[in-house]
């Protein structure tokens, strides 16, 4: 096995042995003539194919050549003995981090961790492909073993069957019996007939589950499997229909992967026929909520009587949270589905809810070219933008079902009760949750948005615990309205013009190049704030520091979009008596920021251009610049954006330079635009968490609100230098920033609220 070099067989996807040409062969050929010749035939073929795993070197993945790939001898002087290079564990360390997340990585990665670890590119390029290859023996091993047992299978029944060939037992009187007019092969085929028969009566006990009914064996050729849910609420919704891949599935050679899949089908169409039905079921499933801002309440009682536990029992100290909401959103409902089924996309679209997402496995991509009858597997982690809130990472089935014409709905339900994992990690489970779409006129769609999921709620600040109990955490107002909002500004960006109210002479062009620039702004801005495991950020801990207060660091290097060198993070969460509109207002209206940005020097800021990304005022890309007077503001702009909709606002800015922003302002290319962006998130706040009656003494706001939680987030750049040292000094300066910018806030906005 060639440890490196061959970079190009070593990429291609390993074929399972299963499907060996000689096999295949032998038991083909053979079983045309003779059946205990074709078993024979097998058992030799199986032998043939395993490889001895003393005899497969597998060299190390951290021991490559110097300089030299696996493949390239020194023709030269073939006896030179070639050098070795032995990598740190450190180094190791991290090319295993990454090969994990990208066994194959782009020559931009490559150089990037070659620079990082102190190696040159082709050093880590080989060390992948001995990875890789290390990677891929070890599969082939794990196989034989399983090749190796799947003979002596063969031979144990090759055996018995030979047995009984040559002492026939009469099933009537059990006597010995002669075989007379019966030849070997007619024999041979009873027992094959037997068998198929078996895994028939297997296949119709599986359907019939689906059905809901009982499901005949001597049906005919042409009889097709209907995998229904049977009434779902639905008026003159199409029963689910059979599923692609399921034939081949029940009749995968690899058994436990077919029953593995088997149980994903039966726990996909179980958790769309609960989906739909919690869709259109009103009370007593679903009551008035008592939460401002939820409408509804998922009665848990009536649930336990309705549905029966999917997932298995909830964990000991979990919590369960549950909601529903419907809205009109203007996009049509197989853009939707698609946008859903496509991880980028789907992240995309919810940029501060999903901080990662991908797809793992694809079981079904979908009949006659549409989604519909779509499952795969995925594995995402959700955020709510706090740092006091933990990502909760799920692994998940979704899958997709078009009901009727326009009609559609996609599922999520976790798999932790198929697939077993260390409970201790499990920090959340996803029970159906997903959407139900429904074409509506004028380019509109009505969505229905149910979310359902058990959580450690041990694992939260209690700031945060009643707001996620509510449902307005990670519920389905929050999902429903950020996708209202993006999809109104993706109206206004494909629409031939874009709304703006500045005088200033900024092409079309240029102003979506500005929205480009705010979207990616923002992007960063929410990943500056959680850590997941897509964001290699390090938690400090360091003297001073709030105990609410997360500071976080990490290095900039290569990325054209951010300045070079050390950046630091910090970000806490309050809580205000002070309604969320006035908190947002009030950080918006760049004509008093002085009042609480110490960055600006206390001179007045003037917007030279606003772009709408919505009908709403508070949804809004603009550049602020310091008005006459500001010298120390001369050089440098301010991007911001503002986004507000029924879960909750964002302010967030970055200091941009002038010359740059020229280029984009004249429709120029943004992506080399360095930015680090700092800002705001308001939530309004949940009246069970009790955050008014702990600080005010009063249930209540003026307003009838419950306050609202402002979490405050900045990003630094500490040193030019990414190997340079992080100093006490600037933890202790980006500390006192936060907890002097949080203090102006209250004092401007609880005093006249």
């Amino acid at each position: 096995m060639a440890a490196a070099g061959a970079g190009g067989n070593v990429s291609q996807p390993h074929h399972r042995s299963f499907t060996s040409s000689a096999l295949s062969l032998a038991l083909r050929t053979n079983s045309e003539r003779n059946p205990m010749a074709a078993i024979g035939a097998a058992a030799g073929a199986l032998d043939s194919i395993n490889v001895k795993d003393d005899e497969i070197e597998s060299r190390s993945g951290s021991d490559n050549l110097e300089g030299n790939s696996g493949d390239d001898l020194d023709q030269d002087n073939p006896r030179k003995r070639k050098r070795y290079h032995r990598h740190t564990p450190q180094q190791i360390q991290e090319l295993e981090a990454l090969f994990k997340e990208c066994p194959h990585p782009d020559e931009k990665q490559r150089l990037e961790l070659s620079k990082r670890l102190c190696l040159e590119s082709r050093q880590v390029k080989f060390w992948f492909q001995n990875r890789r290859t290390q990677m891929k023996t070890q599969i082939e091993r794990h196989e034989n073993t399983i090749l190796r047992q799947e003979n002596d299978k063969l031979r144990a029944e090759n055996m018995s069957m030979r047995e009984a060939m040559r002492n026939p037992i009469c099933s009537n009187c059990g006597s010995p019996a002669m075989i007379g007019e019966s030849s070997l092969e007619e024999q041979h085929l009873r027992i094959e007939n037997a068998r198929l028969k078996e895994e028939l009566d297997r296949v119709c006990t599986l359907a019939g589950k689906f059905l809901g009914r009982p499901v005949s064996s001597t049906s005919g050729p042409n009889a097709s499997l209907e995998l229904g849910v049977g009434n779902n609420g639905f008026a003159g919704l199409n029963p689910v229909a059979a599923l692609p891949e399921f034939t081949s599935v029940v009749s995968s050679p690899r058994i436990d992967r077919s029953i593995e899949r088997s149980m994903f089908l039966e726990l996909a169409l179980g958790a769309m026929d609960e989906l739909v039905k919690m869709a259109q079921m009103e009370e007593p499933l679903w009551l008035p909520s008592l939460d401002c801002g939820v409408k509804e309440a998922l009665n848990f009682d009536e649930y336990h009587q309705v549905f029966p536990r999917c997932i298995g029992m909830k964990p000991s100290g979990f919590v369960s949270e549950a909601s529903r909401e419907t809205g009109m959103v203007i996009i049509n409902s197989l853009a939707l589905v698609e946008t859903l089924m496509d991880a980028t996309r789907w992240a995309d679209m919810f940029p501060g809810i999903i901080a990662r997402a991908a797809i793992t496995d694809i079981i079904s991509s979908g009949m006659g070219g549409t989604r519909n009858g779509a499952l795969q597997l995925m594995r995402a982690e959700l955020q709510v933008l706090s740092p006091l809130v933990p990502i909760r990472e799920v692994n998940f089935l979704r899958f997709c079902k078009q009901h009727a014409e326009g009609i559609w709905a996609v599922v999520d339900v976790s798999i932790d009760g198929i697939r077993e994992s260390n409970p201790s990690s499990v920090s959340c489970r996803r029970l159906p949750s997903g959407c139900l779409v429904q074409d509506m006129p004028n380019g509109y769609c009505k969505v229905t948005w149910v979310e359902h999921a058990e959580y450690d709620e041990t694992r939260v600040h209690r700031l945060y615990r009643g707001l996620l109990q509510s449902g307005m955490g990670f519920g389905a107002q929050r999902w429903l309205a950020t996708l209202q909002r993006q999809c109104e500004c993706l109206a206004i960006l494909m629409s031939s013009s874009i709304i703006s109210r500045d005088n200033s002479a900024i092409t079309p062009s240029g102003r979506r190049s500005m929205l480009k620039l705010a979207q990616r702004m923002t992007a960063n801005f929410c990943a500056g704030i959680c850590t997941s495991s897509m964001h290699k950020w390090s938690k400090l801990c360091a003297p001073g520091v709030g105990e609410d207060v997360r500071v976080l660091t990490r290095q900039s290097l290569d990325d054209p979009g951010e300045p070079p060198g050390v950046v630091l993070s910090a970000a806490t969460s309050v809580w205000l008596a002070a309604s969320p509109h006035r908190v947002f207002d009030f950080l918006r209206d760049e004509r008093i920021r002085s009042e609480w940005d110490i960055l600006s020097n206390g001179g007045p800021m003037q917007e030279m251009a606003h772009i709408a990304k919505g009908h709403d005022n508070g949804n809004a890309v603009s550049l602020l610049r310091a008005a006459t007077g500001g010298t120390n503001q001369s050089g440098m702009l301010i991007l911001q954006e503002t986004c507000m909709d029924a879960s909750g606002s964002m302010v967030v800015y970055a200091p941009v330079d002038i010359p740059a922003m020229h280029v984009v302002m004249t429709g120029g290319d943004s992506t080399y635009v360095a930015l680090l962006p700092s800002g705001f998130i308001i939530i309004p706040d949940s009246p069970r968490n009790g955050n008014a009656t702990a600080r005010s003494g009063s249930p209540t706001v003026r307003g009838g609100n419950a306050g609202c939680l402002l979490t405050v987030a900045f990003q630094i750049l500490v040193n030019s230098l990414p190997t340079a040292k992080l100093t006490v000094e600037s933890v202790e300066t980006v500390n006192n920033l936060i907890a002097c910018t949080v203090q102006k806030i209250k004092a401007a906005v609880q005093c006249e609220s």
